[in-house]
């Protein structure tokens, strides 16, 4: 039996296409993470773009190392990095292999599951903030650095699959500067949410860290 179309896994084309198509086009779109226990999916309600090379904000701004050099391999993969000593995040490598441009997955409305991502993330009050804020997401999906290179194009049965969900309309999405960062980068306007959807996470402004005296 052949499935639904919006239970089909996306395409390699889908992402190699510049960052800023991308990263829209996947609000409301389905992640699945398949665990031991049983799977977890969750509809996408917020990301963010980032442009390699070129863009300030950027783990690859300054070029490849051990720790980016899958946002410079094929689109279509996961990136997942570890963050101020406690935090995983997960990305979406995109555009033409060597460009490094990737969309980092910052909050969703878990579907399925959400009893196993309960059990990590006891802390959150209410099944909206399961997954509201990227390191919550990774948190809630088990997603850790073991996941880093996966092939999410893979399809069902793979450790992390996108799938064609229920893409949103443009007069749903909203755009606004990018959470926490700075510099030159600061004012790009390239976080992409669903406006209205409760699952988003609140925006903050980059604050500079301030030197001991």
């Amino acid at each position: 039996m052949m499935a639904s179309p919006d239970r089909m896994p996306l395409p390699r084309d889908f992402f190699d296409r510049p960052v800023l198509e991308v990263a829209p086009d996947l609000l409301g779109r389905t992640l699945v993470r398949e665990t031991a226990d049983g799977p977890i999916e969750l509809r996408l309600t917020e990301v963010e773009a980032y442009a390699g090379e070129v863009d300030p904000g950027s783990h690859a701004f300054r070029g490849r190392t051990p720790r980016n050099d899958v946002m410079f391999g094929p689109p279509g993969h996961a990136y997942v990095y570890f963050t101020y000593g406690m935090w995983h995040c997960l990305n979406l490598v995109c555009g033409p292999e060597g460009r490094a441009s990737g969309v980092l997955l910052r909050a969703g409305e878990i579907r399925v599951g959400a009893e196993l991502a309960r059990k990590r993330r006891f802390s959150a009050r209410n099944d909206r903030e399961l997954a509201k804020g990227p390191a919550r997401l990774a948190t809630a999906l088990d997603v850790d650095r073991a996941l880093n290179g996966t092939d999410v194009c893979a399809g069902p049965g793979h450790p992390l699959s996108i799938l064609t969900g229920t893409p949103v309309t443009k007069a749903q999405v909203r755009s606004g500067p990018r959470t926490g960062v700075g510099g030159d980068g600061a004012t790009h306007p390239w976080r992409f949410w669903i406006d209205g959807d409760p699952s988003v996470s609140p925006y903050r402004a980059h604050a500079p860290r301030r030197r001991r005296t």
